[in-house]
């Protein structure tokens, strides 16, 4: 009789650091830096980024961790953390992590090759000058509706993607971030010393974080609800994927912490740096909350080369930026199908990654082309007023797929997961001294999936939309 072949041991990250790295780079994505800024001048700062923080803390922070602690106490995928963890009906959670992921992906890539055009247009820009006459918003509308070069931009980016996941945790996904990361947060720090140093900062400030509570509503309070939850890549088993590969002994605490206050930082920072910009032009208050993609793609590329000091060196780096912040989002959700299919089926990394990245190039490809450049694709629709088949896979893993992946953790973690297992994972001797064990129990099992449920039940009775 044929032996079976001795799986490959398990891949692990080198460090705590080099795990934060990667987690953090997971959550910062084009939520921090495009997203957050967008819903802060929406809901009119300051009480909003005030709820913002207190969501954080009270119900990401929780859910970062209990996510963190499954993965690392069964170290496999999401689809058979849970089944390990809690029993075989329960793979059918992690079974939707995996989908989420790989419909997320699809048309996150889309998104993340615009970047790329943007970074090119930046650079030329740079040695050439800024065309006068140009149309921002024009510009835009021809880049999305343009179908070969929607197609060429998230190939190429999906590629990068493959490429990095394909060699592996520590040679691949730890080594990129521990660049990616420090590129990313010196650049932001160069963006932000100079939007400081411009008059309309001090306004700026005052507007993120000088709280009136008469200017949130309670739709504004929602907002900053599911934002908390959706900016910390919680809901796919992204956070569980990398979980598992965090060794026995680092502090899952500690750990989730590191990657709740980097990303919050990020957003934070993110957003004095374009208020502090967009204070500083006459007029500029006027043109912006029109829609996410209108600050990013169309207000800033021309403030850089009119309004910003060193404005033809920094836009570029903003956009290479975005694109950096992009890539370890896009790494993160191709590795939670790429270790399914290495878990659960056995399939080689390199077969796993490629065979993945065709798939979801598929979905990147139908999304690019329902913009604008393929009839039937722009027009289909399922959830009302959301045309196109992106808008749909957007809101649909929005307003549904994640929240219900969220809950389903908090569930998991807080009634089905014993006392005495968590407790394990979380209370091993590395924990920070200000956690309290009973506090995080009684945050997962009541305040985060009521606010969860919070989420799904304004999608179903109020039509909230948070796409």
């Amino acid at each position: 009789m044929q032996t079976p072949a001795t799986p490959a041991p398990r891949d692990h990250w080198s460090s705590r650091l080099g795990f934060v790295l990667a987690a953090a780079g997971s959550a910062i994505g084009l939520g921090n830096l495009w997203k957050f800024p967008y819903i802060t001048w929406d809901n009119r700062g300051g009480a909003f980024v005030l709820v913002y923080l207190g969501c954080i803390a009270a119900v990401g922070l929780p859910i970062m961790m209990a996510e963190i602690l499954i993965g690392r106490k069964t170290q496999t995928s999401v689809v058979g953390a849970f089944k390990q963890a809690l029993g075989p009906r329960w793979r059918v959670v992690g079974g939707l992590g995996v989908a989420t992921g790989w419909i997320l992906l699809g048309y996150y890539t889309v998104v993340a090759g615009w970047t790329l055009s943007y970074l090119a247009r930046c650079l030329r820009w740079s040695f050439t000058g800024y065309p006068s006459g140009y149309d921002p918003g024009g510009a835009f509308g021809s880049l999305v509706a343009d179908g070969p070069v929607q197609l060429v931009l998230s190939a190429a980016f999906m590629v990068l993607t493959v490429a990095v996941v394909y060699s592996g945790i520590g040679r691949g996904i730890e080594r990129v971030s521990r660049v990616l990361m420090p590129a990313l947060f010196g650049i932001l720090l160069m963006l932000l010393v100079t939007a400081l140093s411009m008059d309309g900062a001090g306004e700026a400030l005052g507007f993120i974080f000088r709280p009136s509570f008469s200017e949130l509503s309670w739709d504004g309070t929602l907002e900053a609800l599911g934002h908390s939850f959706f900016t910390l890549s919680l809901g796919m088993g992204a956070m569980l994927t990398y979980g598992s590969y965090l060794r026995r002994g680092e502090s899952v605490v500690r750990a989730a912490t590191w990657v709740v206050a980097l990303d919050t930082l990020i957003a934070l920072i993110a957003t004095v740096t374009m208020f502090s910009v967009i204070f500083s032009v006459a007029g500029m208050t006027d043109h912006v909350g029109r829609s996410t993609a209108g600050m990013l793609f169309i207000s800033l590329p021309e403030l850089f080369y009119t309004a910003v000091p060193f404005g033809a060196i920094l836009a570029p780096l903003f956009y290479l930026l975005v694109a950096f912040a992009a890539l370890t989002s896009t790494i993160s959700m191709l590795e939670v199908a790429v270790s399914y299919w290495i878990d659960e089926r056995g399939v080689s990394r390199r077969r796993a990654t490629l065979l993945s990245g065709a798939g979801i190039f598929v979905i990147t490809a139908l999304c690019g082309l329902s913009l604008g450049a393929w009839g039937p694709l722009s027009s289909f629709t399922v959830f009302g007023e959301k045309a196109g088949l992106f808008a749909t896979l957007d809101h649909l893993v929005a307003n549904w797929l994640l929240p219900l992946g969220g809950l389903a953790i908090t569930l998991a973690a807080g009634w089905f997961l014993t006392r005495e297992a968590t407790r394990a994972e979380l209370v091993d001797g590395s924990q920070p001294r200000w956690f309290r064990y009973g506090l995080w129990r009684f945050f997962i099992r009541y305040v985060s999936p009521l606010a969860v449920a919070a989420i799904i039940l304004a999608v179903i009775f109020f039509g909230r939309d948070f796409s």
